[in-house]
């Protein structure tokens, strides 16, 4: 039996529903000579702001148990370079690449949309919702209506597939799930990375040049893996999880619980090998359990008496 890893996601065809995340593969450049980018279902970029960004000051990276906070600053060289710089090598990968943006205002977010939708080759939209809204100080992710605000906006500016990053530091992500879908948004991807803080004991000093950063890493899964199950349940639109998947049986659980497409981020930065892992992984899964294709996983949950322990 050869069972098939093919989904359709936000209107975009993908071979197998394992994409990289945005942010650890960066641009592909790092990654070119260690990962098989044609094993993946679809690229997601780098958040790319309209302005270049210079990020945080260092340190940006710490590890943590089981996990790593980053405070990288969303640095990039800023939309026209990426195009000019990074976009040509992408377009070659042979893959959908989706290309994930970020901005300080509602007007930033429409000006990237908009040049994005003239640029040929761009399978879809990932809209960072977990940036900080310099107008009124706060952040389109954890607001509803400015959330809504937002993609209504974004949306009227690009015909691209929109696929909105939800941000975990919230109360009820459901809500603003639900937000995204109603403005317009073709599909979500959950969960960024939780706000968390180290501090150097030695120098009495946050150990982050941006004192707070996002945690990440398998730490994190057991409450991706809820939250994605919470957003599954409650909106339409397909869900890309995310958070600490490490290893095939990670992927599942996303999967299983009603996530149409994974997401690897941080584990690519200790296991250059972990796409394919994760990939064969699948196969063998499908083919043990005697199943035709991966869509017959989505959303199995079999929710017994324990479901609301």
């Amino acid at each position: 039996m050869n069972p098939s890893l093919a989904i359709e996601f936000a209107g975009i065809e993908l071979a197998n529903p394992v994409l990289a995340a945005s942010g650890p593969f960066g641009f592909g450049d790092e990654m070119r000579s260690l990962v098989n980018f044609r094993r993946l279902g679809a690229f997601v970029t780098k958040s790319i702001t309209l302005h270049p960004r210079p990020g945080n000051p260092p340190p940006r990276l710490v590890p943590t148990p089981a996990g790593m906070l980053n405070a990288i600053g969303l640095e990039n060289p800023g939309l026209e370079e990426f195009l000019a710089r990074h976009w040509p090598a992408l377009r070659r990968l042979g893959i959908p690449v989706i290309v994930s943006i970020a901005g300080h205002t509602v007007e930033e977010f429409v000006a990237l949309a908009a040049r994005l939708e003239e640029v040929d080759g761009v399978a879809g939209i990932e809209v960072n919702v977990s940036c900080p809204n310099v107008e009124d100080g706060l952040i389109f992710g954890t607001d509803r209506e400015l959330l809504s605000r937002l993609i209504r906006r974004v949306r009227a500016a690009t015909r691209l597939p929109l696929i909105v990053k939800l941000t975990p530091n919230v109360g009820d992500i459901v809500s603003l799930a639900r937000a995204a879908e109603e403005a317009g948004a073709d599909a979500l991807s959950l969960i960024n990375t939780l706000l968390g803080m180290a501090v150097d004991v030695h120098t009495r000093r946050p150990a982050l040049g941006g004192t707070v950063g996002g945690l990440s890493g398998p730490a994190i899964r057991p409450i991706a893996v809820r939250m994605t199950w919470e957003v599954s349940r409650a909106v339409r639109i397909p869900v890309v999880g995310m958070g600490g998947i490490t290893k095939a049986e990670d992927a599942l659980e996303f999967l299983i619980v009603g996530a149409t497409a994974v997401a690897i981020g941080t584990a690519i930065l200790h296991n250059p090998r972990v796409v394919d892992e994760v990939v064969e992984g699948l196969l063998r899964y499908l083919r043990a359990h005697g199943l035709r294709g991966i869509r017959e996983v989505i959303g199995s949950l079999e929710v017994g008496v324990h479901a609301n322990l």
